[in-house]
């Protein structure tokens, strides 16, 4: 356990004399659900009786203002701890590798975070945790029966068989993946499968769990519509019935959340919005071409040459060099990024500086962030044109969240206490996670939001 965890949970222990009191959270996450999805459901043709119900009979949000920058990662981290990025330490999905040693690492492991989450306040309180496809949740010894997000080179619909053995590993308790397989009569999926039959076998586990341990506190992540909207952009045929089907899937696990608990609360979260894209931004190109990056990165010779490089944050580019404080790279690099701003054509929303990118709560390593308009996004090539077009319906998330409506998140609660048709407005990510521990009665000390007026 983090040194400051062990600090917070003896404090804790002594904190919070009536756990009986608290009611059990279920919390899912629909990756990439935008609001208007549940709240103009007639206007998509949507059908969506469980996920309406929530507004019909609960307290909702009409959205929530995300993370900077509104990807996966960051995003989950801040609902289970209430803080922006650059206080919780998870401020992109994928590790910055310059060097390409780490084989595309993302933030997987719970260590990682460098405050304390809602399963650690829990456990510390003496109430039981779970939580199945989180994100950075790999080794989290504070969440008792634990399926990690976690893969190696698979990711989509992965192939590697291997990967099974390798979450049965990762899970708590020991085995608990090889009991359930065998209670449900399906084995778990192989890695990371973010299709819908994915988050099916999520669903198929959670609902074991919730029916064997009954945790007080869990989180479930469903993934798919994200994968959906990526491939065939928001609204789409694709993303509309995928949403339909994980629906249903809401509807079982609510349905035995309030069967073990007639007090719980159900609450449905997503972390980003999406937006249609049309433009690849290859940033990389403009650096090849100033000298500040080699062709090939990577490379022993690319070790050590490398004076700047982009890093992606989905709908933005960090700008990372190699040595912060050389202030003529700095210069150099800066003037590059005002002149390709300068030109619309090229995507640029703006070049914030660390200041400016600090008071986002953004990435504290970055010299620069590139913001880019809505439809652009960034592209890998390190030749060729700036701007390539993008064909198809797709689409994307990661923009500027406090310039992109289209980002918002979702949030909805239903349950026992919870105001019918309470409609909050815009709320700030950063409120989700001390409303949870509220309803839990116990504390999360790193956040400073107040809870969200749910009755």
């Amino acid at each position: 356990m983090h040194p400051m965890r062990l600090v917070f949970a003896v404090a804790l222990s002594s904190a919070v004399p009536l756990q009986a009191q608290s009611r059990s959270v279920l919390m899912i996450s629909v990756d990439g659900m935008r609001p208007d999805y549940v709240t103009h459901a007639d206007e998509h043709g949507l059908k969506l009786p469980t996920l309406r119900g929530f507004v019909r009979e609960g307290t909702y949000a009409d959205g929530v203002t995300g993370v900077f920058p509104t990807v996966t990662y960051p995003s989950h981290t801040t609902l289970i701890t209430g803080v922006w990025p650059a206080e919780h330490g998870i401020v992109n999905n994928q590790r910055f590798d310059p060097e390409h040693t780490m084989d595309g690492a993302w933030y997987w492991y719970e260590d990682q975070i460098k405050v304390p989450t809602l399963w650690s306040s829990a456990h510390a309180a003496g109430l039981g945790t779970a939580s199945v496809g989180w994100p950075v949740t790999a080794n989290a010894k504070d969440i008792d029966f634990l399926i990690p997000e976690y893969w190696r080179a698979s990711l989509g619909e992965p192939t590697n068989a291997d990967d099974r053995s390798l979450l049965n590993a990762l899970s708590r308790p020991v085995d608990e993946l090889s009991r359930i397989a065998s209670r449900v009569g399906a084995p778990y999926m192989k890695g990371n499968d973010t299709s819908l039959a994915g988050d099916e076998i999520k669903t198929m586990y959670a609902l074991d769990i919730l029916k064997q341990h009954k945790p007080k506190f869990m989180t479930v992540h469903l993934s798919s519509l994200d994968e959906e909207e990526h491939l065939h952009g928001p609204f789409s045929v694709e993303a509309n019935d995928d949403l339909e089907h994980l629906d249903g899937m809401v509807a079982r696990l609510a349905a035995q959340e309030r069967a073990n608990d007639p007090a719980a609360v159900v609450v449905i979260v997503s972390d980003h919005g999406f937006a249609d894209i049309g433009h690849f931004v290859h940033l990389g190109t403009a650096l090849v071409e100033a000298g500040l990056m080699p062709l090939l990165t990577g490379t022993p010779s690319g070790k050590t040459s490398w004076q700047a490089q982009p890093w992606s944050l989905g709908g933005m580019f960090a700008i990372m060099l190699h040595d912060p404080n050389d202030a003529a790279v700095k210069q150099k690099v800066q003037t590059l990024l005002e002149q390709l701003s300068a030109d619309p054509a090229n995507g640029i929303e703006a070049v914030l500086d660390p200041a400016q990118v600090a008071s986002l709560g953004g990435v504290p390593e970055a010299s620069f962030v590139v913001t880019l308009r809505k439809g652009y996004v960034p592209g890998t090539s390190l030749s060729g044109a700036l701007v390539t077009d993008i064909p198809g319906h797709r689409g994307t998330h990661g923009y500027n969240p406090q310039t992109t409506p289209e980002m918002r998140a979702s949030f909805f609660a239903e349950g026992r206490g919870i105001a019918r048709g309470k409609d909050l407005g815009i709320v700030d990510m950063r409120s989700v996670a001390p409303t949870i521990a509220h309803l839990l009665r116990i504390v999360l000390p790193d956040a400073k939001q107040s809870p969200l007026p749910l009755n």
